[in-house]
């Protein structure tokens, strides 16, 4: 079990979510469409990650309106990612990084999903979205500056770190004296990917920054410098389940 070294505010936090970052003015979905409650062009908002994140991108599936009802374009009743997930198996080979092929993958398909692989410019660390409002309060409280944070419907959280950090994380919570497979935290690293903001995940609604990308957090942490916060959060999170 982890040791905790100071006493711990069991309150938890409330999760604040703010929208992905607004495209530049004058062009993509903010241009002529102020009005409107849901994206439907993602073309800026990929080209903004690209551009100026220099995160790969890729388009994935988009959502299709059937007798009202949005659905995903792979056409699967039963799909765990409506509008969320690569379109073919060759995605990775896809991907790029400048703003300029991101305007021209999305030219056909504006409405689709944008999707970030992981294992190049950053890995992700997946944790319940109890641990992630957790793990962000301890990290505040220890003074540790978290990368940007996406959240997910459902429940999730996404913490993004250094690349590499997918191979190291088992290894880094053995170390914390906890089964890597128990701790209810995943790893994302080269094969895998994550949905940007705003992505929609079907009827569950858009995919939001916890933390958004900004200047002071451009430069990643390492995962060994959240690790340790994440699973002490997913430690806590699974031991009150029971009780809920």
């Amino acid at each position: 079990m982890i040791v905790e070294e100071e006493a711990m505010d069991i309150t938890t936090p409330t999760l604040m979510t703010t929208p992905a970052p607004a495209p530049p003015v004058g062009t993509g979905p903010a241009a002529g469409a102020a009005a409107k409650s849901e994206v439907t062009d993602l073309t800026e908002y990929a080209a903004r990650y690209a551009g100026e994140r220099h995160w790969d991108v890729f388009p994935g599936t988009w959502l299709e309106i059937d007798k009202g009802v949005p659905r995903c374009s792979c056409g699967a009743a039963n799909c765990d990612a409506p509008g969320a997930h690569p379109v073919r198996p060759g995605w990775a080979a896809e991907a790029a990084g400048s703003a300029t092929a991101a305007r021209r993958m999305w030219a056909e398909r504006p409405q689709a999903s944008v999707l970030l692989p992981t294992g190049r410019t950053f890995d992700a660390v997946e944790v319940s979205e109890t641990a992630g409002c957790l793990a962000l309060a301890r990290m505040e409280r220890q003074g540790l500056r978290p990368g940007p944070v996406i959240g997910a419907p459902g429940g999730r959280m996404t913490f993004l770190v250094l690349p590499g950090a997918a191979a190291r994380i088992p290894d880094l919570v053995r170390r914390l004296g906890l089964p890597p497979g128990a701790v209810g935290l995943t790893a994302l690293g080269e094969g895998s990917w994550v949905a940007a903001p705003p992505t929609r995940l079907g009827t569950r609604g858009p995919v939001l920054w916890v933390r958004e990308p900004t200047d002071a957090n451009r430069l990643l942490p390492d995962a060994g410098e959240i690790v340790p916060a994440l699973a002490y959060a997913c430690g806590r999170d699974l031991t009150a389940a029971p009780r809920r």
